[in-house]
């Protein structure tokens, strides 16, 4: 079929008959196969994932709503041991779907929360370093292709699934499906993730529900019923990764509430999740440059700065993401550090140490 790329002449066609004939055979005999060599033989649904991907590549005109049927059975039968091949077209298929008609949006939003989780547990069993590494590409093509479909902002999504929340109060598995999509989306600020999670935790108290419940609050500016439910996700999750991005949550509510020395904690909490959290020591800088009075010397108060360059310089070399925002805030703070005359005045030069007083009680070097 290589060599004839006539794909109208009836030589092609023949042969694409051909080809589906064998693949039709195979999928019949493997369950015979598999009794007699036990191990090594596929099973008919990722067979039929296999075939289903030929039919695009060499059907004269493929019918995709054929190609995806069979990519459907294939994966929802097969999942994790799906073919990596098999998980890429199911979901390039179902996009080109949507793309051709807005009614298939929410079986695409579906398709992709199940070809990424297939996907996930492949990587997590895959023992060939060659074949992780490509299930591993599959798996950000798979994001790629999700976030370009031109169904995926947060506008839409809201208007997608805001009724069907209303619709669907009760049903924690629609309401957890919901969330995951929008959480993915990254639109953890709209009005439908506030109330899919407050509908899932009446219901099914989770750390993802919390969590929900938690942004809603903060959002509103009640900041005290944010830590709350903030601190009951805590409680709940058990991914270190998760609890780390709740305590950096909690202290940017107890920050907004002014609540500095709590919100200083839950940022060291967050910090003893993720060592390398470079958000959270920027945090900390702001925290102390938003209360650098402790002392009745200005010169002393001002201080305060070098222990702020201390936590952003901290955060840049940990975490390379944050260098350039790191990078702006040092030149901006370094502006408000004091004269060494002033220091000089009172008995303090280059290199010595002094500790900033009051509530922050750290130690920092003079520059």
């Amino acid at each position: 079929m290589q060599t004839n790329k006539d794909r109208n002449s009836a030589d092609y066609k023949k042969y694409f008959d051909e080809l589906m004939q064998v693949h039709d055979l195979r999928i019949q005999n493997l369950p015979e196969f598999a009794k007699k060599y036990k191990s090594g033989i596929p099973s008919p649904a990722s067979a039929r994932g296999t075939k289903a991907v030929d039919y695009l590549q060499y059907a004269p005109v493929p019918d995709l709503n054929q190609a995806y049927t069979w990519l459907r059975e294939s994966v929802s039968e097969a999942q994790g041991e799906s073919d990596g091949a098999v998980l890429h077209y199911f979901l390039d298929v179902s996009m080109q779907k949507v793309k051709a008609d807005s009614n298939h949006t929410d079986q695409f939003f579906q398709d992709y929360l199940d070809a990424s989780k297939y996907t996930e547990d492949a990587i997590a069993t895959e023992t060939n370093a060659a074949k992780k590494k490509n299930l591993e590409a599959i798996k950000e093509n798979l994001v790629a292709m999700f976030v370009n479909s031109g169904v995926a902002d947060c506008e839409s999504l809201q208007n997608i699934y805001g009724p069907k929340v209303e619709a669907n109060q009760s049903d924690s598995t629609f309401l957890k499906k919901t969330i995951a999509i929008l959480k993915m989306m990254k639109c953890n600020e709209s009005e439908v993730y506030f109330k899919a999670s407050d509908y899932l935790y009446r219901i099914d108290p989770s750390a993802d529900a919390a969590v929900g419940v938690a942004y809603m609050y903060y959002k509103k500016g009640d900041y005290d019923n944010a830590v709350k439910y903030f601190d009951e996700a805590l409680g709940m999750e058990t991914d270190n990764a998760k609890k780390a991005e709740m305590s950096y949550a909690t202290a940017a509510a107890l920050f907004s509430a002014k609540k500095l020395s709590q919100a200083r904690s839950y940022c060291q909490k967050a910090l003893s999740f993720k060592e390398d959290y470079g958000q959270a020591y920027i945090m900390l800088a702001h925290i102390y440059a938003s209360n650098p009075k402790w002392s009745d010397e200005p010169a002393l108060n001002k201080c305060t700065y070098f222990l702020v360059i201390d936590k952003l310089q901290k955060a840049k070399s940990i975490d390379p993401s944050v260098a350039e925002e790191a990078n702006k805030l040092i030149s901006t703070y370094s502006a408000y550090t004091p004269q060494a005359k002033d220091l000089f005045m009172l008995g303090y030069k280059a290199g010595d140490r002094v500790t900033i007083g009051g509530w922050i009680g750290e130690s920092t070097t003079i520059r």
